[in-house]
């Protein structure tokens, strides 16, 4: 960890191209299961980058790589209501981090194939076995908001990652995004969509922001959306 990530602008095209590189250096240089923390605030385009890398190494050499999300390790809906913290959904309260690092560092070490739990948006709740990690997997793309937070749980996380780069976008950007994403889901109003984006997100958002000195990398995005 360095208290000044070297950072680049890219864009999503040239920041695929990086990062496949930089996988495989990881993997030429270090024995055994290696994960690679994508850490970042809702709305930057973690999961889709994330994703794409994984397609992209498993097409060259099938079976290298597996997406590990966060977001399986949302508290269930059914928790939230009975904690009373449903409306905060998404903040780190909301997540079970320390189920999370506990999950990952059992990854790490597994010889045998592993499942994880998802998050669907379409329910707005857990989905129980959404992935397998085959044994064979080197590289675990590991993907989430908070990867990079030194508060417990999650700073435990961040020993767990053997790189970690941190994915920027503007917060206008990202405001904008999130509205789109929360309208597309048809879950909840306009005036819900944009009272939970302001008074939930956002200072998510600025949170994370303040991990980004935990990271090896950081990424400007360029991108007009």
């Amino acid at each position: 960890m360095t208290d000044a990530p070297h950072t680049l602008s890219l864009t999503p095209a040239q920041a695929l191209d990086f990062l496949a590189e930089l996988a495989r250096d990881l993997l030429a240089r270090r024995a055994g299961r290696v994960a690679l923390g994508f850490a970042g605030g809702p709305g930057v385009g973690k999961s889709t980058l994330a994703m794409q890398l994984v397609e992209r190494l498993n097409a060259g050499t099938p079976g290298l790589a597996a997406y590990v999300p966060m977001d399986g390790f949302h508290m269930r809906h059914a928790k939230l209501e009975e904690l009373g913290t449903a409306g905060d959904k998404g903040a780190p309260h909301t997540f079970e981090g320390a189920a999370f690092a506990a999950f990952l560092e059992r990854l790490k070490v597994a010889t045998g194939p592993m499942r994880g739990p998802g998050y669907s948006r379409q329910i707005e709740d857990v989905v129980d076995d959404a992935f397998t990690v085959a044994a064979g997997v080197r590289l675990l793309v590991v993907e989430g908001n908070y990867l990079l937070l030194a508060e417990p749980p999650w700073r435990r996380v961040r020993t767990l990652l053997d790189s970690a780069v941190f994915i920027a976008v503007p917060r206008d950007t990202v405001r904008a995004r999130l509205l789109r994403r929360h309208a597309a889901a048809c879950l909840f109003s306009e005036a819900r969509n944009r009272e939970h984006v302001e008074r939930v997100d956002l200072p998510n958002y600025d949170l994370v922001a303040r991990s980004r000195p935990r990271a090896d990398i950081a990424i400007n995005i360029v991108s007009d959306s």
